[in-house]
């Protein structure tokens, strides 16, 4: 709507500097670009705010899905809020005030240079919206990092009760364990034999044969245990399918995380444009009514005007090239015979 209607009036205007299309179409064009620019930044919010209840909620969220008619009323109301933001101010400035201010040939709202509207209205427009952005991105990524923090400490808890629960079962197992514990306890005796050097050489002549004998005959008791290398190897006692099964669960763990990581980037670069794309119109805007004009260069104040515009150009490329969900939507819109050939590529997102 923007590339069809407000820039082809908006050209020959700049290229020329005197508006040629008459009074009423100036006003229709006001309204329009205010409209067109005030829902693109609201729609961000509402979309920003449907994928975090997509997150924080997602049971509740799943359940409402199929809700048609509230997702028409939010997007109607988003499109009227806009209006009513500036809508009826283009419209009936100069009967409030009882004059206009604007000369001949020259097009731009009435409010243009009344400092206390346009710093109403840009907090309302963009400085509020950009923080419920930033806020609900935030919460999302966060939500992200918690769960997926969740899902790598139950990952190695079952993976830890798994490798326990295979050594209980596997013979070879049991014996290694058990050689490692006999091993354990040598260690620990002949740790306190050191320790007790002098009190053993102090008693020996108090010792008879027949203690040598018994203490000959306990150690010859003891199983013939498996050297270090055996303990350290005891993890090989796993079967083949449970290992396979804990390599899968670590491929989807890895796969998740990944695609977490795709997911917080791409907000992060949708809250980022938002704000470039924004933030100087709306404060060059804001200093330019206080000072009528004065201290702002006409060349940075268009430069600022035509980002607007981008990034309403930028939006619809943006979203599908960020989420898979957007452009499956696209393409089901725009060629419904390719979904229905292409098989679906949630993993490949």
């Amino acid at each position: 709507l923007a590339g069809a209607f407000c820039i082809p009036l908006y050209v020959p205007y700049v290229l020329t500097g005197r508006w040629i299309f008459g009074r009423s179409l100036c006003k229709l064009w006001l309204v329009v670009d205010y409209l067109l620019c005030t829902s693109s930044v609201f729609n961000i919010v509402l979309i920003s705010y449907d994928r975090f209840l997509s997150v924080t909620r997602a049971v509740a969220y799943r359940a409402q899905q199929g809700n048609t008619r509230q997702a028409v009323l939010k997007m109607v109301m988003v499109w009227v809020l806009a209006f009513l933001l500036y809508g009826p101010a283009i419209i009936s400035w100069e009967y409030i005030s009882g004059r206009s201010i604007i000369p001949a040939g020259q097009c731009y709202a009435e409010f243009f240079y009344n400092w206390y509207f346009l710093m109403t209205a840009s907090t309302l427009e963009f400085f509020t919206p950009f923080i419920s952005v930033m806020f609900f991105n935030l919460s999302i990524y966060l939500n992200i990092q918690k769960r997926t923090k969740m899902r790598l400490d139950v990952f190695h808890e079952v993976h830890n009760q798994s490798f326990t629960e295979e050594m209980e079962r596997s013979p070879e197992a049991k014996l290694s364990l058990k050689c490692c514990k006999w091993e354990q306890k040598e260690s620990a005796e002949t740790l306190d034999l050191s320790k007790c050097k002098t009190q053993a050489a102090a008693s020996t002549s108090s010792l008879d044969a027949k203690d040598l004998i018994a203490t000959s005959s306990e150690s010859s008791r003891k199983p013939k245990c498996c050297n270090k290398k055996s303990c350290k190897n005891s993890a090989s006692a796993l079967s083949s399918e449970k290992r396979m099964k804990i390599m899968s669960q670590s491929t989807t763990q890895r796969f998740r995380l990944s695609r977490d990581k795709k997911v917080a980037k791409s907000l992060a670069i949708i809250v980022g444009i938002f704000g470039i794309c924004w933030a100087p119109y709306t404060l060059l805007m804001i200093i330019r009514a206080g000072c009528h004009g004065q201290c702002i260069s006409e060349f940075w104040y268009e430069t600022s005007f035509w980002l607007l515009w981008i990034n309403s150009a930028v939006n619809p490329v943006l979203y599908p090239l960020c989420h898979s969900s957007f452009r499956r939507a696209f393409i089901k819109l725009l060629c419904p015979k390719k979904l229905k050939i292409q098989p679906h590529d949630a993993l490949q997102n």
